[in-house]
């Protein structure tokens, strides 16, 4: 069975954004990888969405 991870699509010739690095235990990681995983998104998509939702909980109107 093959599961379809979602990922932000981004408009065609705009390039990547930059790339955004941190480390945290491989603990710490494994929890995350399971967590989007049980959202069925990819690890990144789901800490976007958190950082955006953080961000409008702060009052923060989120860009991108």
């Amino acid at each position: 069975m093959s599961t379809i991870i979602k990922r932000d699509r981004q408009p065609k010739g705009t390039g990547k954004a930059p790339a955004f690095q941190i480390r945290i235990t491989p603990e710490l990681k494994a929890q995350f990888d399971a967590a989007a995983s049980n959202a069925g998104v990819s690890l990144g998509n789901w800490l976007k969405t958190l950082g955006r939702k953080e961000l409008e909980r702060l009052g923060v109107e989120p860009k991108g």
